[in-house]
């Protein structure tokens, strides 16, 4: 999938709240550390795992299903194999008539469910990350040796 850097600026500019689905409370796991970093970069995420609901998670209460989720999201972070995206779509289409994104990590593709969802008017982000191309848009993976093509004044 091909994305401009405007679209995805764009979308991580304009998102404030993430429900994050198939968050895990293993700080090894690439949900957990996604999650640190948005929360720290002032993204109000909830975290979403039938596994782990109730447990916490940096300050809030993991919920079982996106139908718990009190009040909107901008966005839904989908942390689950591909197979799992429709069911998850649908859900979030019905309990977010606002919905701006929905947003399939690394690994995660689901051509029916993104058509089903832009259809909607979502857009749909798949097979990246947040965290890393907020890394490389705002400027932040210079810091650990990466060159970005990113020009900023910021050191």
């Amino acid at each position: 999938m091909m994305y401009s850097d405007a679209l995805l600026r764009d979308v991580l500019r304009r998102t404030k709240r993430i429900a994050m689905v198939g968050v895990s409370i293993n700080p090894v796991r690439a949900s957990y550390f996604v999650a640190r970093y948005l929360d720290l970069r002032g993204f109000d995420v909830v975290p979403v795992n039938p596994a782990y609901a109730g447990k916490m998670l940096f300050g809030s209460v993991i919920l079982g299903g996106l139908s718990e989720v009190e009040g909107p999201v901008d966005m839904v972070d989908i942390f689950r194999r591909s197979e799992a995206v429709p069911e998850i779509v649908e859900e979030a289409l019905e309990v977010f008539p606002q919905l701006q994104t929905i947003w399939m990590q690394i690994g995660v593709e689901h051509a029916e469910a993104a058509a089903m969802a832009e259809a909607r008017g979502v857009t749909v982000i798949q097979d990246r990350c947040p965290k890393i191309e907020y890394q490389r848009l705002f400027g932040e993976l210079r810091r650990g040796g990466f060159a970005t093509g990113v020009i900023s004044s910021k050191l």
